[in-house]
């Protein structure tokens, strides 16, 4: 079997930016909603896709935000967009998923709890990450978990996230650490870019490795010697970047592997939900319905 692990929070995101605006009958703003119900839609109709959980920043502050008061906030998120996240987690559960609305912790971190808790099981022959985004990319092992951006059809296995960023996933913490997320509001070591950090990293490996002395590096990089001044000012905040960027593995997830199987569209909730929300035109979308029709 593959475990499908799927961004909600990033698909809601893209649904709302990217597909025409809808309105409820009450005048709510639901075109992401329907957007995400959709694309989940077409996720379920692939063959192959058998257990499926998908996770949502349910609040998009979490504990990182007191490590750094910079991080990513909800700040400048569009109210309206702010306001479909429950309304998606809701569509997500009606069809008949599993769902993980994120608070303390961020939708990234259940993934990487799921992923690796699943990963190892006999039964599981791939765990596949649905999201583009890079920090997900540090789950990647080998050809047993990858990362599928739906939108381009790129699939990222071990390999291949060494071909994109030029460091393996276990080092992706530590290069973001050092080049900064903007997505996520840190902004990395001054003079360590993408092309430089890479091979000192594939080097080092970790930025705890990384040598004051940049004749200990035993590898050419344009700027080494402002690259280790750099560092070595910034050390701390090199750190706590790292950390910011690593995932969390520790997310008390309550279900079991078979909890993520899915048995089909509940009837009776998802119509309910198109009835409400007024997106009569998918009421007959499903192509599986639970048997129990709830």
């Amino acid at each position: 079997m593959n475990i499908h692990l799927v961004d909600g929070t990033y698909e809601l995101f893209r649904a709302h930016f990217g597909t025409p605006p809808a309105k409820s009958p009450d005048g709510r703003t639901v075109g992401a909603t329907r957007g995400i119900i959709q694309t989940l839609l077409a996720l379920l109709k692939q063959p192959g896709v058998t257990h499926v959980g998908v996770a949502f920043d349910h609040v998009i502050e979490s504990f990182r935000n007191d490590l750094y008061p910079g991080y990513k906030t909800s700040a400048g998120v569009p109210p309206e967009l702010l306001a479909q996240f429950p309304l998606a987690e809701r569509a997500a559960a009606a069809l008949g998923l599993v769902v993980w609305p994120m608070v303390e912790f961020e939708a990234d971190d259940a993934i990487a709890t799921a992923a690796t808790r699943w990963h190892a099981d006999p039964q599981v022959e791939q765990v596949v990450v649905c999201s583009p985004d890079k920090d997900l990319c540090q789950l990647v092992r080998g050809d047993k978990i990858v990362c599928l951006d739906r939108r381009q059809n790129i699939v990222l296995n071990e390999a291949a996230v060494i071909e994109k960023f030029g460091v393996p996933p276990a080092s992706i913490p530590d290069y973001l650490g050092l080049i900064g997320d903007s997505a996520d509001g840190f902004p990395g070591v001054a003079r360590w870019g993408a092309k430089s950090t890479a091979p000192v990293l594939r080097r080092f490996g970790t930025i705890e490795a990384i040598q004051d002395n940049p004749l200990l590096w035993d590898v050419r990089v344009r700027g080494a010697q402002s690259m280790a001044d750099s560092l070595r000012a910034s050390r701390a905040d090199a750190m706590l970047f790292k950390k910011l960027a690593t995932l969390r593995y520790d997310v008390p997830l309550q279900e079991s592997l078979d909890d993520l199987r899915w048995r089909g569209v509940r009837r009776a909730e998802f119509i309910a939900l198109c009835e409400d929300l007024g997106l009569q035109r998918l009421k007959d979308a499903p192509v599986k319905w639970a048997e129990n029709g709830s």
